[in-house]
């Protein structure tokens, strides 16, 4: 095994899992909303449209602070931001328990994505912080195994907390908010303790493997046509940071268009909310899958956009039988294909901006792609359930999502490959033991 190779797996081993539990939970908590409108909507009012609308104005509040968290992100240091986003999006998580109509659940919605936001690419950046170019499209991988992982654990979790009706006086949909805002305001303490900002703090990390990912990691900030500065109105500006975040659209589109929807869809197949549980827990199998068979493969052949543009259209492709189907049994099928696209995509999509930012550039950078291209995150959710209420069915919503998948992330690979697609940093310095 050379340097190289030990020096990354270690430093895999130490982080990711880690944070891989915090995402993990973030993602949760996201999640949960879709079981909570099982009972909720009817408890305090809440019709269709509404919902829609609540479950998108979680992305405003990202929107408009994920620039900024990520900006004081560089300015304090990652571990001590990370513990400040823990403490607010787990304590509103818990306060969503309070919700009386559509007036609070709009308010709280919006409260939640600005405690959130910057989390995801802080993240981002932290991990471009601490791995090699070259490694990158598989780390972003691991670590979104937490997205379908919450997932797959959500389903069955909240089907049971949803049977706790009545428990101290509660609805079950309240105790579903409850549990799974707790533990992440209990995570902020261990946060703080267990994560190094930089890898030069890394006391775990031999000094020789410091300096050696120093030098490796400087000579990427340094090589290529990399913007590196600290104007974020400069970055905004970049033509190339916002084809990116065009280009990113259509996954938070789909993925929160079809995760906010999934139980419904689901539970319209007439079983009970603790099967539905289990049986949206499905597709996200296909989803970890997806997240280690196809960027790994990229690495390997150091190819980007190709990936990216299969991938995606897998998930069009799903969304679309998935809407046509009349067997519930295809269409559930079609969903997994679905979830297998969507997330295969986006770990790849995820080293195109280092290519392209080095700095506090980059962390701006990667804050403005996720902010905007998460506004997709407001439309699908918020789309849906107004194509919904207008026609009274979830299948033309469907139809609605594989559209923008289509035309956003296939269609736009082959328009914008000349003008995002640069060399990524060569393989350099490798040491042997």
């Amino acid at each position: 095994m050379n340097s190289e190779t030990r020096i990354v797996r270690l430093m895999t081993v130490r982080i990711i899992p880690f944070l891989v539990l915090l995402y993990l939970v973030a993602y949760v908590d996201r999640s949960t909303l879709g079981f909570a409108k099982l009972q909720m909507n009817a408890d305090v009012g809440i019709g269709d449209a509404a919902y829609g609308l609540g479950a998108g104005l979680f992305f405003i509040g990202y929107f408009l602070c994920e620039v900024p968290s990520n900006v004081l992100l560089v300015r304090y240091g990652a571990r001590r931001w990370f513990a400040r986003i823990l403490i607010t999006w787990g304590a509103i998580t818990v306060a969503m328990s309070l919700i009386s109509g559509p007036v609070s659940f709009y308010v709280l919605r919006f409260l939640l994505g600005a405690a959130e936001a910057g989390f995801y690419p802080g993240v981002v950046f932290y991990l471009s912080q601490w791995f090699p170019a070259r490694h990158r499209g598989r780390i972003f991988g691991l670590f979104l195994l937490s997205q379908p992982f919450a997932l797959i654990i959500t389903g069955p979790l909240a089907g049971g907390l949803l049977g706790m009706e009545g428990v101290a006086g509660l609805h079950g949909w309240q105790w579903l908010f409850i549990l799974t805002g707790l533990p992440a305001i209990l995570l902020a303490w261990p946060t703080l303790r267990f994560l190094a900002d930089t890898p030069q703090e890394a006391k775990w990390l031999p000094a020789e493997d410091r300096a050696w990912l120093e030098a490796e990691l400087d000579q990427e900030r340094r090589s290529g046509a990399r913007a590196s500065h600290t104007d974020v109105l400069r970055t905004l500006k970049d033509k190339r940071v916002l084809l990116l975040a065009l280009y990113f659209l259509p996954y938070p589109l789909a993925v929160y268009g079809l995760t906010t929807w999934l139980p419904t869809i689901i539970k319209a197949f007439g079983v009970s909310n603790l099967t539905t549980g289990f049986l949206s827990a499905i597709p996200f199998m296909f989803a970890v899958a997806g997240l280690l068979i196809v960027p790994r493969h990229s690495d390997k052949h150091d190819e980007r956009m190709i990936h990216i543009a299969c991938s995606a259209g897998l998930g069009a492709v799903g969304l679309f039988v998935s809407a046509a189907a009349q067997s519930h049994v295809v269409q559930l099928g079609a969903l997994c294909f679905t979830a297998f696209g969507l997330y295969a995509a986006q770990p790849i999509f995820w080293t195109l901006p280092s290519r392209l930012l080095a700095g506090p550039a980059a962390a701006a950078g990667i804050a403005i792609i996720n902010s905007i291209g998460n506004l997709g995150g407001y439309i699908g959710p918020f789309a849906v359930g107004a194509i919904k209420q207008y026609t009274g069915s979830l299948t033309d919503g469907l139809y609605f999502l594989a559209g923008g998948v289509f035309l956003l992330g296939v269609v736009l690979t082959f328009l914008i490959k000349g003008t995002i697609e640069q060399p990524g940093p060569t393989k350099t310095t490798v040491l042997t033991e």
